[in-house]
């Protein structure tokens, strides 16, 4: 598969320097120079809600959140060590405040700590994968932060469809790993 796609960028940038040089070479950069942009403002919202997430473990709020949520938790992937709930709890909290990426490494943490050595995934591992990669959001502050870079007039206006898309797919998410784990029990 690498071999394909690099002939297919070979012959394609063949093409490009071949017909026009002057708008290949413009693009190219222009191209590049709008990705560095683009990368150095995301990393500045994930630098705030990855501080923001250290103040919460640093302040004692994960143990608070871990025990609002230890209901849910307990229910969608049972009983496991107060490390691993305060994990899940920051990785829920993070999906629904919108932080996407810096929800995953709590996300990994709480996937470590269900981890028994088994060389398979368990079904409360494949939950916390599901619940990360759905990632319900009530408020998807990394998209509208996007949006108000980018000079939107109402970015706040992906807030009701964001939440409404993320609640189905979470809510299927949820019901399919619950199913595959009746089904396989014998695997998990």
């Amino acid at each position: 598969m690498n071999l394909v796609w690099t002939g297919v960028m070979l012959v394609g940038l063949g093409l490009l320097l071949v017909n026009n040089v002057d708008i290949a070479m413009t693009s190219i950069l222009d191209g590049g120079s709008k990705a560095i942009s683009l990368s150095l403002k995301l990393w500045g919202i994930y630098a705030v809600w990855l501080g923001i997430l250290r103040i919460v473990e640093e302040t004692g709020l994960d143990q608070k959140l871990s025990k609002l949520f230890n209901p849910l938790i307990r229910l969608l992937v049972g009983k496991t060590d107060d490390y691993t709930k305060n994990q899940i709890s920051i990785n829920l909290t993070s999906n629904l405040l919108g932080m996407g990426n810096a929800s995953t490494p709590s996300g990994i943490n709480a996937i470590s700590g269900l981890d028994k050595g088994s060389r398979y995934a368990t079904s409360a591992m494949i939950m916390i994968l599901i619940l990360n990669a759905t990632s319900l959001q009530l408020i998807p502050t990394t998209v509208v932060g996007l949006r108000v870079m980018a000079g939107s007039t109402a970015p706040s206006d992906i807030i009701i469809p964001t939440f409404l898309a993320t609640s189905v797919n979470t809510l299927v998410g949820i019901l399919l790993v619950k199913l595959c784990g009746k089904i396989f029990k014998d695997r998990c």
